[in-house]
């Protein structure tokens, strides 16, 4: 036993030493061992030296420009009334309806002493209240002056007891990507609330906005829409407007209406009562699609004109298919959403200096915005235009707007080239008639529209 306990001694203290060799000597190991007397090193993600003035950040000074702006962006309450059945029985029997407050927040930023304030347009939409609150929590009622859903930019007005703290506006144009931002705003109602990031991309497309926006990495959330985007110097460049993400929060992107398009958008309202929006008068095609791979101009640099629209400033300047736009006003073009974006800050009757690439010759030809002579109707998709001289002869009418396109859907109905004189029982008689009746169209209504052939013959179509 004796002789047993011996070996099993002398097999442990063995094994010992030839465990403490190999891990002392042999093993690498897969791990830094960092004591409380020693710190880490330290190893860069990159060999590239930073400047001597280091890696930039801290040289930017937020606060001036915070401060600035927090007094002048507000938190903006809508609070709708929505009617309808409290229960099963009532939605069957009709015995009452029950009133339901439905409220909806966002932000807004004074842009005048006596109380003028820009949002986005979805902030306050159907609103039968609207509340502001100062960020010396004093709240007023607002009324709204006017707004452009197209532009998701709104005015509003409260009438308060002083002069009220404002932001100016910045310009947008001279915004550089890579620049230091800050979004202020109230996100989930967390009044003034500052974040910061830079720009991110500039003219950035987004779905069927006509217009092209900021974008940044400034985190934005549900309440920030109708904020403030401004730079280091407490400029306004932007309003917070859109994020893109799966969840419905921050996710990294947020997109901001340039300053100069909402400043024109204001400056319409304020003195027209609606937006003046100047066009060119051209049609593209979208890169990346099979037309455009197939005719060898998806990596084009600039804007290829597919097609001019007659009677407008474009056609006037003689511009014509394959027509490549490059520069506006010494504004390079890269792609549709650089033109878009800054027609936008444009009105009718506005010259603009276009240099345009045909056949490899470089020339600029002045080019006179005028104003839209074409409009998708809302749920129908029709495509239609004022009417043309010509057609009012051909059809031997004075008022109506000319069908110019239809959707898929309707095709085989022939209605391309026929020309629309009534909604229901109410006479069309140009494109801004057309704007405002179409607009009442749902999407699940009953719509009756009556047509002219180029016989003069009536037609009456009813969408269900």
């Amino acid at each position: 036993m004796k002789k047993f306990g011996s070996l099993l001694l002398v097999a442990v203290f063995a094994g010992a030493i030839t465990l403490g060799t190999y891990k002392l000597f042999l093993e690498k190991p897969g791990y830094t061992i960092v004591t409380q007397d020693h710190e880490a090193k330290l190893v860069t993600t990159s060999y590239t030296p930073t400047s001597a003035r280091g890696a930039g950040i801290n040289e930017v000074d937020f606060t001036t420009a915070a401060e600035m702006t927090v007094n002048a962006v507000v938190h903006v309450k809508n609070v709708t009334i929505n009617q309808g059945p409290a229960n099963i029985m009532e939605f069957f029997y009709g015995s009452g309806r029950t009133q339901r407050p439905q409220v909806g927040t966002g932000s807004g930023v004074i842009i005048s002493q006596d109380g003028y304030i820009v949002t986005n347009n979805h902030v306050i939409a159907n609103s039968d209240q609207l509340q502001v609150t100062l960020n010396n929590n004093k709240t007023y009622n607002a009324e709204i002056i006017g707004t452009d859903p197209n532009s998701d930019i709104a005015l509003i007005k409260i009438d308060a007891d002083r002069n009220l703290p404002y932001l100016a506006f910045g310009d947008s144009d001279e915004t550089k990507v890579g620049e230091w931002v800050l979004a202020v705003g109230n996100p989930f109602s967390l009044t003034s609330t500052v974040t910061a990031g830079i720009v991110s991309a500039k003219a950035r497309a987004l779905g069927s906005f006509d217009q092209s926006f900021i974008q940044t990495d400034a985190a934005v959330n549900p309440g920030n829409s109708g904020g403030a985007l401004v730079n280091t110097n407490g400029d306004l460049i932007g309003i917070n407007t859109a994020i893109t993400s799966q969840t419905g929060s921050y996710v990294g992107y947020s997109f901001a209406v340039p300053s100069n398009i909402a400043k024109k958008v204001i400056e319409d309202i304020m003195e027209y009562g609606n937006v003046q929006k100047g066009i060119l008068g051209i049609s593209t095609i979208p890169m990346g699609s099979p037309y455009a791979i197939e005719k060898g101009i998806n990596e084009i640099d600039g804007v290829y004109v597919a097609k001019v629209e007659e009677d407008s400033g474009a056609f006037d300047a003689e511009l014509t298919e394959g027509d490549i736009i490059k520069k506006v006003d010494n504004v390079d073009i890269r792609r549709y959403s650089d033109l878009i974006g800054y027609i936008a800050s444009k009105r009718p009757g506005d010259e603009l200096i276009v240099s345009v690439l045909r056949e490899k010759e470089l020339f600029e030809v002045p080019v006179t915005l005028k104003e839209r002579q074409t409009m998708i109707i809302p749920h129908l998709g029709f495509e239609i235009k004022n009417l043309t001289d010509k057609d009012k002869k051909t059809f031997k009418t004075k008022k109506g707007v000319k069908i110019i396109g239809v959707p898929e859907t309707f095709r085989a109905y022939d209605l391309e080239g026929k020309v629309l004189i009534s909604f229901g029982d109410e006479d069309i008689n140009d494109i801004k008639d057309a704007r405002t009746k179409f607009g009442r169209i749902t999407r699940y209504g009953r719509t009756s529209v009556t047509m002219l052939n180029e016989r003069g013959e009536k037609e009456r179509l009813i969408i269900q």
